[in-house]
């Protein structure tokens, strides 16, 4: 069973979101919040398997929320729903620790599929639909640059095929494109995927090519 905090400011919006997450027999929702602030305080409190963040809400928006939530370390992991021709805001949420993002006007199974996808600690989104997601809104957020000595230090951890396969990664590439590639078993891509989300701290896919892109090992197309 994977549990979930709506977090919304449309009652409406929470609402719909409630029907049909609690006609799902494998998902029960934990409770609902209108805000970013209350998010925080319910994700720590219920600690949901699933936090299921809008963006855009009065107060401390998602991005905040997420930060937070996901800097306290708990079991929750978040997934960020928005309209994605409006909002400017995914890749920030993204960096600060969402596991991924679906449009709001999503089909009901994607999103059941989305949820549970997050709950077991995969991203939420398509290699290919990360890269154009990142080449898209890479160039309007500003790069952490205090933090880079640390990014190229967990760099330096990777062996050269590891190295290789995080380029792959910040291109986009399925695994399946990657083991085509280098002439390997699929299965051995995923070892080694396994292994570098471990050794640079990256919580999922996402998170990986989010690393790729400070490093400059993946740019936006021009």
């Amino acid at each position: 069973m994977t549990t979930v905090l709506i977090v919304d400011d449309q009652p409406l919006q929470r609402y719909a979101f409630r029907l049909l997450l609690e006609s799902a027999p494998e998902t029960t929702v934990l409770g609902e919040a209108a805000h970013g602030g209350e998010a925080v305080r319910l994700a720590a409190e219920l600690r949901p398997d699933v936090v299921l963040m809008d963006v855009r809400m009065p107060g401390m928006d998602g991005i905040e929320a997420t930060r937070r939530i996901v800097a306290a370390g708990d079991r929750s992991r978040v997934l960020v729903l928005t309209t994605f021709d409006l909002d400017e805001y995914v890749h920030a949420a993204l960096r600060a620790g969402a596991s991924g993002f679906l449009l709001k006007d999503v089909r009901p199974e994607e999103l059941l599929a989305g949820i549970r996808a997050v709950a077991a600690g995969d991203a939420v989104i398509a290699p290919a639909l990360t890269r154009r997601l990142l080449d898209e809104y890479a160039q309007h957020v500003p790069q952490p640059a205090d933090d880079v000595p640390a990014q190229e230090a967990r760099l330096k951890a990777l062996t050269d095929r590891e190295r290789e396969i995080l380029v792959a990664i910040g291109k986009g590439w399925t695994n399946g494109e990657i083991a085509a590639h280098f002439v390997v078993a699929e299965s051995t891509v995923k070892s080694h995927v396994r292994s570098i989300l471990a050794k640079i701290g990256a919580r999922d896919r996402i998170q990986a090519v989010i690393f790729a892109y400070d490093l400059g090992l993946a740019r936006p197309k021009s």
